[in-house]
């Protein structure tokens, strides 16, 4: 009867380990509470990250049908089918089936297989070479997403070992192109093949299991995101030679600009997700920034609250208002000559009720100098509502957490970068990001040098993806 679900051995294991930590596990079908062997899928998981950093899908170009191709392989198998789509050549998109009952809607586990480029000079080890050091899996893509990918990948391939009678398909996607160029990715899924992801729930990005001082702080879903509107500032002056000084230089007038809203603070706006974000980690916070979050809204504290999170917790600063950053500035030519024009570009991520308008009226306010044109982009990933808290898939998610980091607790998140789910949510579908186990050295790694997630880590969030999956898609 057992081995009709796992192999003997794994299944005694997991049994064993049950009954002597008296761990209580969710019935799956009425079945007994059968379980997988952590340890093995941390370790197969943690091979198949491996493969995946070794197969360079940098974005330019992306060549993401070559990692596609290798789960392909993966799965083929283990006797899955999966389909590889594409925009472009060498642009895969990988989806996978699980199928179910058909009594409830799918759920969509998804991870993009596109990295950002690395500067080599600065990292310890090879940044394609899957190193495992130290308790930890470095490459590019670790983090950001090969390690969801492969995490991902495992749970399906845990839930079709183990025959869970499902009500629920489950699928899997591995895309392409969320790194800058989502055409080839999760907008082509939609706009072509909207029926092979079509779901009612999406796992993704964009959370974090936060590590602080060797425990886990909190877990941490993101359940709305920030969206990029960047913003072009174009000086214009009279050009001339160097050795003339011009009141109307358009570098100096450009300068000013950028001085300007570089400084510059938008107005908080809580929501519904950042509220209950302070709220409940502040029982999990020291005193002192427990007392940060009370005076968050006191009139006469919020002032000084709000400049210590610009000066000191960046990461809280940029949830709570539409943010602006100056990231390029571009102007002349040669030394001797004041040029024409000068340019900076703005990377400006906006809060999810943002109104593009007031915004562009509050830049071109806050820079009050007509020599400066302020070009602000209407177009970039959709902005929805956020996915609730109330929903089957969030609280199997806390019920997951529970069991899985039983000490602390699950918080939504407002995530200041951008995903695909912002695609899905505009589809109407309840998505949710995950994140790995990572302190915050762990995270400022991403998109950086050394990028890399703990091997421990990507154990736990296996086990905690799978009993959340397992609870809302298995038959009761």
């Amino acid at each position: 009867m057992r081995s009709q679900y796992v192999q003997p051995r794994s299944c005694f294991r997991a049994l064993a380990v049950g009954l002597c930590l008296g761990l209580s596990f969710p019935a799956i079908a009425q079945q007994p509470a059968v379980w997988p062997d952590w340890a093995e899928a941390r370790d197969e998981a943690v091979r198949l990250l491996g493969d995946l950093i070794r197969i360079d899908t940098t974005n330019p170009p992306g060549n993401e049908t070559k990692a596609a191709a290798y789960i392909q392989s993966v799965l083929d198998k283990e006797g899955i089918a999966a389909k590889i789509y594409e925009r472009e050549p060498g642009r895969g998109n990988l989806v996978a089936r699980l199928k179910g009952s058909g009594a409830k809607k799918p759920i969509l586990m998804m991870a993009h297989l596109d990295v950002v480029g690395v500067e080599r000079s600065q990292w310890t080890v090879e940044p394609f070479g899957g190193v495992v050091r130290d308790g930890y899996i470095y490459g590019r893509g670790a983090a950001d997403n090969k390690g969801k990918a492969a995490g991902y990948l495992e749970v399906l391939l845990l839930l079709h070992r183990l025959k869970v009678p499902l009500e629920r398909d489950v699928i899997y996607l591995a895309q392409a192109g969320e790194e800058s160029t989502p055409r080839v990715g999760i907008e082509f899924m939609i706009a072509r093949h909207w029926e092979e992801i079509a779901c009612e729930f999406a796992l993704d990005e964009g959370g974090v299991i936060r590590r602080k001082d060797g425990r886990i702080q909190y877990v941490g879903i993101a359940t709305t995101e920030k969206s990029p509107r960047p913003a072009r500032l174009i000086a214009r002056g009279t050009p001339g030679h160097g050795s003339r000084p011009r009141p109307d230089n358009a570098i100096v007038h450009l300068a000013a600009a950028v001085a300007k809203v570089g400084t510059l603070q938008l107005p908080m706006r809580l929501n519904e997700t950042t509220e209950a974000f302070f709220r409940g980690l502040a029982p999990r916070v020291s005193p002192e920034e427990a007392a940060l979050f009370a005076q968050l809204k006191d009139p006469n504290e919020t002032e000084r609250v709000q400049e210590l999170f610009r000066q000191k917790y960046l990461g809280y600063n940029t949830m709570i208002r539409t943010s602006i950053s100056p990231t390029m500035i571009a102007g002349g030519f040669r030394t001797n000559v004041i040029p024409a024009e000068a340019e900076a570009t703005l990377d400006i991520r906006v809060l999810p009720d943002e109104n593009l308008d007031e915004l562009e009226a509050a830049l071109r306010a806050a820079i009050a100098d007509p020599a400066v044109e302020v070009k602000l982009s209407r177009t970039g990933r959709p902005i929805s509502p956020p996915s609730p808290t109330d929903s089957a898939m969030y609280r199997a998610l806390e019920r997951a957490q529970a069991q899985v980091f039983p000490d602390t607790v699950t918080v939504p998140l407002l995530l200041a970068g951008a995903t695909d789910m912002a695609q899905l949510r505009a589809k109407g579908v309840q998505a949710y990001g995950l994140g790995n186990v990572m302190t915050e050295e762990d995270s400022d790694r991403v998109h950086g040098n050394d990028e890399r997630i703990s091997v421990e880590g990507l154990g736990q969030f296996i086990e905690y993806v799978y009993r959340a999956v397992a609870e809302v898609a298995a038959a009761k």
